[in-house]
């Protein structure tokens, strides 16, 4: 027998919590199904180093289990302090409590997430490597991060074969980057810049899962697309002193010096540290953009040394982590969830391809890729540099859908 879900249930537990309020039940009343019985804080645990700050979201839920806004609530926390926005910023080490307060319909409401607040060790030391625009760069992230982890042991998902048939066989693989098109070089740029870089004001749109500013954004940064682009225009921005990666979407520079993005997110390059559950990031998948593109400087020294980033037309309401989020209302479990990762087959032979595509395709055998935002299928991800050759590039079209299998799936989030 198939236990119920959650979500089935949660209406009936809501019941019975309402029940057993005195005033209902001595009165007779049947509940009203907008009536507030609990709210949920968001994310429900977080790990932090000292003044890291966190957005702490909270949602109402009523009788019948539907959400919404909890726009009343207030905070406190144990440990460091939280704003009434719920902006907390951690205090000293320790293991501390972040509560939610509701007043609704005679009932103090009450919902608890947990800090652990933890000072980091010290990292490595930061590469002293050259500044500017795609600059060149060691690997990012610790060995052990997920984007690092060989693949080509792993299990074959046994839905490969569905999966692929639904993102399409036939279709050709498409590398999304080179050095000329329609007058210039296309793909995602990014820009190194010290640790003396000044940081700049941005502001979001979706502000509740972004991290604050300031980012260190210099006056040139290359936008993806270009300044008149009206595409996802990232900015990318590695800070080589502090080893933290900067990355914005729909990112448009104020007249005053700031910016405004859709969302933005932080990373210290040094940590195997996610971002919450459910939070977005610069891409869809709430996943770093910067690791997951093919990069000139790797592919001229001959290795990479990552899984790489690719999009896909049709996703699953579901992420598979290192994903933190999905963009999808389809349920289908045959859909890839954002996170997926497929590999180029064993058998593939890559012998008639140019030594520099050989060492793309070397890559997506060992490291493979990862689906990390909605695009056209099989879209491969690379940085907009002019000195990539277009030729050799181009015969990545060569490779079709049916090319890959889907590394085997564990620990899908879809509720």
């Amino acid at each position: 027998m198939k236990a119920p879900s959650f979500r089935s249930v949660l209406p009936v537990a809501l019941l019975v919590l309402w029940a057993c309020r005195s005033d209902a039940h001595s009165a007779g009343l049947e509940p009203d199904p907008n009536t507030v019985v609990l709210i949920r804080i968001s994310p429900q645990s977080a790990d932090l180093a000292p003044s890291d700050t966190l957005r702490f979201r909270v949602v109402a839920i009523t009788v019948r289990g539907d959400t919404q806004p909890a726009t009343n609530s207030t905070f406190d926390a144990s440990g460091g302090s939280i704003d009434p926005s719920g902006l907390y910023r951690a205090g000293a080490d320790g293991d501390y409590d972040v509560r939610a307060h509701l007043r609704a319909g005679g009932m103090d409401l009450v919902s608890t997430a947990h800090a652990s607040v933890r000072t980091p060790s010290p990292p490595p030391p930061p590469p002293s490597g050259p500044l500017g625009l795609n600059a060149a760069l060691p690997r990012l992230f610790p060995a052990d991060n997920p984007w690092n982890q060989p693949v080509d042991t792993a299990q074959v998902d046994p839905n490969s074969d569905a999966i692929v048939n639904l993102i399409g066989p036939a279709r050709s693989f498409h590398p999304d980057f080179g050095a000329n098109w329609n007058g210039g070089p296309f793909g995602i740029p990014y820009v190194v810049v010290s640790g003396t870089q000044g940081k700049v004001p941005v502001s979001f749109d979706y502000d509740d899962e972004s991290d604050p500013g300031p980012y260190p954004i210099p006056p040139d940064a290359p936008i993806e697309g270009g300044s008149s682009s009206s595409g996802d225009r990232h900015v990318l921005i590695v800070d080589r002193d502090a080893w933290k990666l900067y990355e914005l979407f729909a990112a448009y520079p104020q007249t005053d010096g700031s910016w405004h993005a859709g969302s933005g997110a932080v990373f210290d390059l040094g940590s195997n540290a996610l971002r919450p559950a459910g939070w977005t990031s610069a891409d869809a998948a709430g996943l770093p953009i910067l690791p997951g593109l093919v990069r000139y400087d790797e592919v001229v020294a001959g290795e990479i040394a990552h899984a790489l980033r690719f999009t896909v037309s049709h996703t699953q309401r579901a992420y598979l982590p290192p994903a933190r989020h999905w963009a999808s209302s389809d349920t289908d479990p045959l859909r890839p969830p954002m996170g997926m990762r497929v590999r180029l087959k064993a058998s593939f032979n890559l012998g008639a391809y140019p030594a520099r595509v050989q060492v793309i395709l070397r890559a997506l055998k060992k490291y493979g890729m990862i689906v990390a935002d909605n695009g056209s299928d099989w879209y491969l991800s690379g940085v907009a540099d002019a000195r990539w050759n277009d030729s050799e590039i181009n015969t990545l079209k060569q490779l079709k859908g049916s090319d890959f299998e889907v590394v085997r799936m564990q620990g899908i989030v879809n509720h």
